[in-house]
């Protein structure tokens, strides 16, 4: 029976039984500088066991568990794995990565979460092999020779075997980031720069010892093949594989290549083995990259070319010493810029649509990174291959390791620089193609040909109306998200104007790390306006300073009660030293559409949830009131104090004690959609069922992120929404 059949959307404690699709491999979290592994594997089962009884099953799972699998476990064993199996969840805000659609797109509808290594058992068959995979061998051999005079634990030495093994645990969020930041990442997949490289070397090789042409061709090609298997039949790889054999076939037979025509032989290739792979971002970055510098770079070169050229009539011996001696480099480095700018021109709106990043810096990065990759990865190449001469290899290794403690260093200072980056909003399909247009039309004169100029600029004026006319109707629109956290609470609400943006709470480090901090960026936030601390609870406020580190806080808002939290003490400790950049607030105070309702100056609780701030905003007449954990103490006294709680939305936490939103705040409220941000984890977070039915009683929509995850209300000016990530969408009639 189908997986999809037998567990459907349920989650349940079962054990499969199947084989290892591929090696498990791991992931590296890091946390306070501390290392946390976990493990990821795939599952092709074959069985199913509820309680006693087992059933026939099929369909690809995968596998997440902390901590490391033992080595004994490697691809083409037939194993038993005990865990919760479940459909792997959707995005849980705007911006996230779709892990789902992700799995959907290979096949794979269930994951299975598995506690502890107790939980694994190897089956012994007649069919199970008895030694891993030629891939995992190679591995393991390659690490432990480019080891070789190096310490262990040192993040060259893993970002090495990450570049020239496809060792991707190695590319944790810090380490990667650097990278990412200066568009230099794509020196760690296994891509064509690694492809072309080898086959490169070994071609020079191999006519130096005066080998015949056609003869290289056919000893390359199995090699650049065989290391490709070696790197685990990684997809950006198979395909760099595929166009560099149609190239070094052209080359060996002594036909004329053609760059396009590679390109198209490579891409037709692929999607008959896996139509799939249309719809990945790798593949789409590659041959989006190959193809813009295959079309763009010719009119660019052109460009180049005239910029450069000299005086002809001028004989060469009357030009300047100095000049002809920069003649040489200075063409070298422009016909770099020249395929590095042509590159990024053509990945510029899928960067920003996957990565949510724009990189001007990465025109520049690249032009020292790629080579400096280069000379790493021809020491690496060397070092594998006088493995036999433990010396001779360890002089590779020292040369490459410092290569690449250059890139790690350039890397960073790359990233530090002002305007190197910028978090951007990814743009739709009209974007994608206006700017593709625009791009190829401009930059080989079709667009710019005498008898379309007109057009063109008729074409250019449409589009520019029609630009001012959306970004008209939406500048007054606010937003305000409520996002998921295991327990914590964080809202942003995104108002007219970067300057007025607010994010009250912000989870606890992981919930800021993996959620929102990931959610603002895709928000196109480079910077944080305003930051309120309701209270001081953990998982409200336990990410502030990595907020602070990512997103420069302009102004921290705080009450001036003082909480025994631990980590409150600590930054508002921080924020005395720098008075500027903290205000508190009380009730009646006011910024920007806010006003603050509770507590009052002289209010005190034995619960830090009943001292938080509640705020209530107006926009466009459609009131929000945003009530954190207040439980029953802290809603009497906010009942006393304001005689006018109505609001058309109400969101709330859930307290340590009690119960949110009590019947006598509602009818003060009077509220036409409620929204409780609540999590299934810890427990004291859940929304019980008690709640839910009192608050279904009262007939009006509740939406709770345990169940919807992101929810978000959109005020415009005629009318408000509220949409959820599960999909539900409702528009109240009137205001």
């Amino acid at each position: 029976f189908d997986l999809r059949t037998l567990v459907g959307t349920n989650v349940e404690l079962v054990t499969l039984r199947g084989a290892l699709s591929e090696t498990p491999s791991q992931r590296v979290y890091e946390n306070h500088e501390k290392e946390s592994w976990h493990t990821l594997a795939r599952v092709d089962v074959a069985a199913l066991q509820r309680g006693a009884n087992w059933q026939s099953a099929f369909g690809c799972v995968t596998v997440t568990m902390p901590g490391v699998l033992g080595s004994n476990y490697f691809g083409g064993q037939t194993i038993e794995v005990t865990g919760v199996v479940q459909p792997p969840k959707g995005p849980a805000a705007e911006g996230l990565f779709d892990y789902r659609t992700y799995l959907r797109r290979q096949g794979i509808y269930h994951q299975l979460r598995v506690e502890n290594t107790n939980d694994w058992r190897i089956v012994r068959t007649n069919h199970s092999p008895a030694t891993p995979p030629v891939a995992d061998r190679f591995c393991n051999w390659a690490q432990k020779t480019l080891q070789r005079g190096l310490p262990e634990q040192d993040e060259s030495l893993r970002l090495t075997w990450a570049m020239a093994l496809g060792w991707t645990t190695a590319l944790t969020g810090e380490v990667s980031q650097p990278f990412m930041r200066t568009g230099t990442m794509h020196i760690f997949a296994i891509s064509g720069l690694h492809i072309a490289l080898i086959a490169g070397i070994i071609v020079a090789l191999l006519r130096f010892l005066q080998v015949p042409r056609g003869t290289c061709g056919w000893l390359v090609i199995p090699l650049i093949w065989f290391y490709t298997a070696a790197t685990g039949w990684q997809p950006s790889a198979i395909r760099s594989t595929i166009m560099m054999t149609v190239i070094i076939l052209g080359w060996a037979l002594k036909r004329p290549s053609d760059l396009l025509n590679s390109l198209a032989a490579a891409g037709f290739i692929i999607l008959l083995w896996d139509p799939q792979q249309l719809f990945q971002a790798s593949f789409q970055l590659s041959f989006f990259v190959v193809l813009s510098i295959a079309l763009l770079l010719p009119p660019i070169e052109k460009i180049r070319q005239r910029l450069l050229q000299s005086d002809p009539l001028l004989p060469p011996e009357l030009r300047p010493r100095w000049r002809r001696w920069l003649d040489s480099p200075i063409r070298f480095v422009t016909a770099s810029f020249a395929t590095s700018l042509a590159a990024w021109l053509g990945s510029l709106p899928l960067i920003a649509y996957y990565f949510h990043l724009f990189t001007p810096v990465s025109l520049i990065a690249n032009l020292i990174i790629v080579p400096l990759s280069s000379l790493a990865l021809a020491c690496n190449l060397g070092s594998l291959l006088t493995a036999w001469w433990p010396w001779l290899s360890e002089l590779f290794n020292f040369s490459g390791w410092f290569w690449m403690e250059a890139m790690i260093q350039l890397s960073d200072w790359f990233a530090t620089l002002s305007g190197a980056y910028f978090y951007v909003k990814a743009p739709g399909v009209t974007g994608f193609i206006i700017y593709y247009t625009l791009l190829f039309g401009t930059v080989t004169g079709w667009l710019l040909a005498p008898k379309r100029r007109l057009w063109t600029a008729a074409g250019a004026g449409l589009l520019a109306v029609a630009g001012l006319v959306q970004w008209n109707q939406h500048r007054s629109d606010t937003r305000i998200t409520v996002l998921p956290l295991s327990g914590g609470d964080a809202i942003f609400a995104d108002a007219p104007g970067r300057a007025n943006d607010l994010l009250i709470d912000c989870g606890n480090e992981s919930a800021a790390r993996f959620v929102v901090t990931p959610f603002l960026h895709g928000q196109g936030l480079n910077r944080l306006p305003h930051l309120l601390l309701t209270h001081g609870d953990l998982r409200h406020i336990g990410g502030t300073a990595l907020m602070g580190k990512e997103f420069s806080v302009g102004e921290i808002l705080t009450s001036n009660v003082r909480f025994r939290s631990a980590a409150y003490r600590e930054i508002v400790g921080e924020l005395e030293l720098s008075p500027r950049r903290w205000r508190q607030v009380n009730r009646g105070d006011q910024f920007g559409n806010w006003t603050i309702l509770h507590p009052a100056t002289d209010n005190r609780f034995p619960e830090a949830d009943d001292s938080a701030l509640v705020l209530r905003g107006e926009f466009h007449g459609v009131r929000v009131l945003l009530c954190s954990d207040l439980g029953r103490p802290g809603q009497r006294t906010l009942l006393e104090g304001e005689h006018d709680l109505r609001a058309d939305v109400v969101v709330c936490g859930i307290p340590a004690r009690g119960e949110p939103l009590g019947d006598a705040l509602l009818d003060a409220v009077q509220p036409r959609v409620i929204i409780v941000s609540a999590s299934e984890v810890p427990a004291q977070e859940r929304a019980t069922k008690e709640l839910r039915e009192r608050l279904e009683r009262r007939g009006i929509p509740v939406f709770y992120t345990s169940d919807d995850q992101a929810v978000t209300v959109t005020l415009r000016s005629k009318d408000w929404e509220v949409r959820t990530m599960s999909g539900k969408r409702i528009s109240p009639v009137g205001k």
